[in-house]
């Protein structure tokens, strides 16, 4: 065994695993791409509170997912060991809106592709799934419903109500309905044929209604 074999090291021998210029070429491609998604994250979110958080976490995972592949291609005993390292991490961070996966997926996604040298598919992949959720997130198929709450004095007064929504909605379902002495209470859907609510302050000023509350349906609606 010669001094030389002695401070032989392994590790100074994974240094020039990866060149200098590929490690360059994808960590640029990968801002590039989680920014990308990143601009398609703002564009089609639809959630309550905006996290600009989530936003950059998508950039650096993009990022993060590229440096640990190129890792693990440039060595088989490193990339054992990785899998086994990162098999014992959890998450626990709750995902709020069903999007939010699939935004997590393709960062990672596109990371492993432009780590494998697969960057025409990469990019190519990142616009065509960019595109068709700029398409399809942000198109709406239905008008916006609400909730109509009538307070009627009698029968004659509910019919009448009844008529005069029906004039001003596109589709009109009652969804409850309550009878006291002296009193109905309705509880209506109703889909307006435009955005103008003015028409709920004519209903509370017309004879026998006692009061009338529109209320805005905020959640995911199909039909």
């Amino acid at each position: 065994m010669t001094f030389n074999d002695i401070f032989k090291s392994g590790f100074l021998e994974n240094v020039t695993g990866v060149s200098l210029l590929d490690m360059a070429v994808a960590l640029v491609f990968a801002f590039g791409l989680g920014v990308f998604i990143f601009f398609v994250y703002k564009k089609t979110f639809m959630g309550i509170m905006y996290s600009s958080g989530f936003g950059v976490t998508l950039i650096a995972l993009t990022m993060i997912t590229t440096v640990v592949i190129l890792a693990v291609t440039s060595n088989v005993v490193l990339s054992l060991g990785m899998v086994g390292a990162l098999s014992i991490v959890r998450f626990r961070t709750a995902i709020k809106e069903p999007l939010d996966i699939a935004f997590l997926f393709w960062a990672i996604a596109a990371g492993i592709v432009l780590a494998a040298g697969l960057i025409p598919l990469a990019v190519v992949g990142s616009i065509a799934i960019g595109l068709v959720l700029l398409i399809f997130v942000n198109k709406k198929s239905y008008i916006n419903p609400y909730i109509v709450v009538v307070n009627c004095e009698n029968h004659a007064s509910e019919e009448a109500a009844m008529e005069f929504l029906k004039k001003k909605a596109a589709k009109l379902t009652v969804k409850s309905k309550m009878a006291r002495k002296g009193e109905v209470e309705l509880n209506l859907e109703i889909r307006l044929k435009d955005e103008n609510t003015d028409f709920i302050n004519t209903l509370s000023d017309m004879e026998g209604v006692g009061s009338a509350v529109l209320v805005s349906y905020n959640g995911e609606y199909m039909g």
